[in-house]
């Protein structure tokens, strides 16, 4: 009988502080202290919460806890929002050429994505490109909403956007939707986590709602986007959008219906929603194929080995194999094939292949 394999669909990693280049600390755009400590970018800084931030402790941490491969996503803190222009590019070009290079150096642990700025679209139409056909990169990561070149917030489902999920649709790529910098256009002060504890969710049912409205995951159908945080509020945010739509219709001409994209093939949502009872609604919502296990490690609102939580990567999963949400072979299919299915969609070689790195 074959292995099944545990595919965290959803984790992050830090250079250490050497690779970061200087011209990342001398604008202050973002860099790492000598000792490991912190995160910091200008005015602000995060602790470094667990040594599995770093490479070589990651491959530990997966090895402890029988993690086969994960899929690491951008840093959300290189979006590039309000940097200049030639800053944000090589920022980003940093992050991609990083996250490249750990891909390629360990192929059988880490599927890696790419970043590019929305606000910019020729500069990531030409990034995908370099990303895809140099780097082989297959996965790309957007925010849900990014500042356009005169400074305005938008949503990334925006239609002036629509280059670059066509190609995406093109490459037949992944795409993952993360929230950030959501302190910089929600108009209240930064406190008690709020932004990272509520508006995080908001952001992500914002970006779905638009996604879906828009008829973008039929329009593009070689494109799968996955939310991150399991698009917690879109959950439970449904029935509102449906009644809604049916009772304005005014305010939706040539938008697509809600409950056209429930479930969809084309739209995954991770697992990292905390407790079963919102596990239960998303399995019931988007059905159990249209989830992939997300980690979030190894930040300290991800999944990890917590005592105060009593919590360990895959918990949730567990338990909600336990209690009957999920059967046996869903459950194996969150950590395995659905991940699988998300990255490479309906190529079959591609999979193959992906299964043929993964297992060496």
């Amino acid at each position: 009988m074959t292995k099944k394999l545990r595919i965290n669909g959803h984790s992050h990693l830090l250079p250490y502080p050497e690779e970061i280049p200087q011209f990342m600390k001398d604008k202050e755009i973002f860099w790492v202290d000598e000792e490991r400590k912190y995160m910091l970018q200008k005015n602000w800084r995060r602790p470094v919460t667990d040594s599995s931030f770093f490479l070589k402790e990651k491959l530990e941490w997966m090895e402890r806890f029988k993690i086969d491969h994960a899929v690491v996503l951008n840093l959300s803190q290189l979006y590039g929002n309000g940097l200049r222009v030639e800053e944000m590019k090589q920022a980003l070009r940093f992050q991609n050429d990083f996250n490249a290079r750990v891909q390629h150096d360990h192929p059988t642990k880490f599927t890696c994505g790419f970043v590019v700025h929305p606000g910019f679209v020729r500069g990531a139409l030409w990034e995908i490109e370099r990303c895809v056909e140099e780097l082989g990169m297959r996965l790309l990561c957007l925010p849900t909403h990014y500042m356009d070149s005169i400074g305005t917030w938008r949503c990334i489902f925006d239609e002036e956007n629509e280059p670059i999920f066509e190609m995406a649709s093109k490459y037949n790529l992944a795409v993952e939707i993360h929230p950030y910098d959501g302190e910089k256009f929600i108009k209240l002060e930064n406190t008690s986590w709020r932004f990272h504890l509520i508006w995080m969710l908001a952001q992500c049912a914002d970006a779905y709602h638009f996604l879906t409205l828009n008829g973008y995951p039929d329009k593009y159908p070689n494109m799968r986007v996955c939310f991150a945080h399991g698009g917690q509020l879109a959950q439970i945010n449904l029935g509102r959008r449906i009644q809604g739509f049916d009772g304005r219709p005014d305010l939706f001409e040539g938008k697509v219906h809600p409950r056209k994209s429930v479930g969809h093939k084309n739209i995954f949502f991770d697992t990292l929603v905390h407790d079963t009872g919102s596990l239960k609604l998303l399995v019931e919502n988007q059905k159990p194929k249209q989830i992939i296990m997300g980690l979030d490690d190894p930040y300290p609102l991800g999944e990890m080995e917590s005592a105060p939580q009593s919590s360990y990567p895959g918990k949730i999963l567990d338990l909600a194999k336990e209690r009957d949400i999920i059967t046996a072979e869903q459950y194996d299919d969150i950590w395995e094939n659905n991940v699988i299915k998300w990255l490479c969609g309906d190529d079959e070689q591609a999979k193959k292949e992906l299964v043929k790195r993964i297992t060496g």
